[in-house]
């Protein structure tokens, strides 16, 4: 069986005692084990970091956004290789992985400018002779810990833009589906990167635990469920260590009477179901305004839901694959139930969807909500699968409080052709990333990425001149080269004192 190692610039340093099973969701077969680290894997990969990184962050600018021309170039080359490994541990199908991996490429394409986005502010003639600039220098060492539903992305958000700008880069990625990330930093290190900049260490609790605990790594960075991002973050920080940690979220879809149904339904159905309902920025709420936009939503979206195609990962007509393995699937249909227990009506119900010749895969059927309530722990909650639930809303303010109110603050979108609408939405909605007829509102990579309230913690989003922010450190100079007056009339003086 496959064995999948720590990427370290150093021989593993402990014989592997623990390992954790990856499967194949669409069989539910194990396909490989991953090693668990301990702190003497994480100890190794600080070391190498500690060596590599000073002459790293010397490097020229330049030469590290060439490094990072070179890395696009080749996971471009390598796409369909690594589009495949990400769907057969994932289950998300090919051009969902292939998805993946752009988004994370468009944050690579945002570091190739790396020298513009490091250069610092300068002001000439602050007072008498004197001059102040600032400088932006990495931190040293930087971790991530990222998620399952995005193996390629998320990693890629992180050590891009931590990596371009000087530091040396710890990834621990989902022990789910860690084959990809593995693959990326061995890129890395075929694009020029030097050995120790980035390595990839593997392992569950204990391994976090670790490099939240660990003294050389100066920040963190963390996406997953709200309670472990709330951990992350508290843990983090009481380390003395910067930590941005993003959450869950349940975002919701606004639909105004005046809204172009057919183009609703499309983009509900490929944002609330697409890659099963396994994105942080899923719509898995849709809220119509009044009772006659519900209605028509309704009956809209049943032979829509109908003809979503279910299959393998490899299937090119899928619409979306399996879950990533047996224990969500589980989680998913409990959610369902719950549903159904708090009396929303289960208009469709995806539970029982079995793949003929791939019976033992976690493939769920897509379900669909209707009057649901928001005192309902299911529209409470972040169900993560492809569920979707209708709440309905009888005006605009009602439909406006819904996501103000609600516990995540990720996404939310608004389908209206009233441009004061939604000005007026935008403009007052308590939601960090706001589409306007757009289902899907995650921000291009020059832009940042970050949610509100339970959906992040900490103060700094991600990637975008944000990131800069995040993994850098600001350093002012004030400066004044005297011209050696013997009567002392170049004396220094502040400028607010003079």
């Amino acid at each position: 069986m496959r064995q999948i190692a720590h990427k370290l610039a150093v021989p593993n340093p402990t014989e592997v005692a623990r390992y954790g099973d990856v499967f194949d969701p669409n069989t539910g077969q194990i396909q490989a084990r991953v090693a668990l680290g301990d702190q003497a894997v994480l100890d190794a990969a600080i070391a190498a970091a500690q060596k590599a990184q000073p002459a790293w962050a010397a490097t020229n600018p330049q030469r590290r956004a060439r490094v990072m021309f070179r890395f696009k170039e080749l996971v471009e080359a390598h796409m369909d290789e690594l589009a495949l490994l990400l769907s057969s541990e994932h289950g998300k199908v090919i051009a969902d992985a292939k998805g993946d991996i752009q988004r994370g490429l468009e944050v690579i394409e945002f570091c190739c400018g790396i020298p513009h986005a490091l250069k610092g502010e300068y002001t000439q003639g602050a007072g008498p002779g004197i001059d102040v600039y600032s400088m932006r220098l990495p931190l040293g060492i930087g971790a991530g810990i990222t998620p399952f539903n995005f193996p390629a992305m998320i990693p890629m958000w992180m050590f891009g833009v931590a990596i371009a700008v000087g530091n040396a880069f710890i990834l621990k990625p989902s022990e789910r589906d860690p084959s990809v990330p593995v693959r990326l930093a061995e890129l890395m290190l075929e694009a020029g990167a030097p050995e120790g900049i980035l390595q990839v260490v593997h392992g569950d609790k204990e391994m976090v635990d670790a490099i939240l605990d660990h003294p050389a790594i100066s920040a963190v960075s963390f996406v997953g469920s709200s309670d472990i991002a709330h951990y992350v973050y508290s843990r983090g920080v009481a380390a003395g260590k910067r930590v941005q940690a993003m959450g869950g979220a349940k975002n919701h879809g606004i639909v105004m009477p005046d809204a172009d149904i057919d183009q609703v339904v499309k983009d509900l159905t490929g944002a609330a179901y697409g890659s099963a309902g396994e994105r942080c920025m899923a719509l898995p709420v849709v809220v119509p305004v009044g009772e006659k936009t519900a209605n028509e939503l309704r009956e809209a979206l049943l032979p829509a839901i109908d003809g979503l195609r279910i299959g393998v990962s490899t299937d090119a007509d899928a619409h979306y694959g399996p879950v990533v393995n047996a224990a969500h699937k589980q989680r998913v249909e409990n959610w369902i139930q719950k549903g159904v227990d708090e009396g929303a009506e289960l208009v469709v119900d995806g539970r029982g969807f079995t793949l003929q010749g791939h019976e033992e895969g976690f493939f769920i059927g897509p379900s669909l909500f209707d009057h649901v309530k928001p005192t309902m722990e299911s529209y409470k909650e972040e169900i993560f699968g492809p569920v979707l639930q209708i709440v309905r809303a009888a005006d605009f303010e009602e439909a406006l409080r819904l996501p103000s109110e609600h516990q995540y603050g990720n996404g939310v979108a608004i389908f209206t052709r009233n441009g004061h609408a939604a000005r007026e939405f935008a403009g007052r909605v308590n939601v960090g990333m706001v589409g306007i007829n757009v289902p899907i509102p995650v921000p291009v990579a020059y832009h940042s990425f970050g949610g509100w309230k339970r959906s992040a913690f900490g103060d700094i989003n991600q990637h975008g001149m944000e990131g800069i922010r995040f993994w850098t450190k600001t350093k002012t100079v004030t400066q004044r080269w005297p011209d050696g007056s013997p009567d002392g009339s170049n004396a220094f003086v502040i400028p607010t004192m003079g």
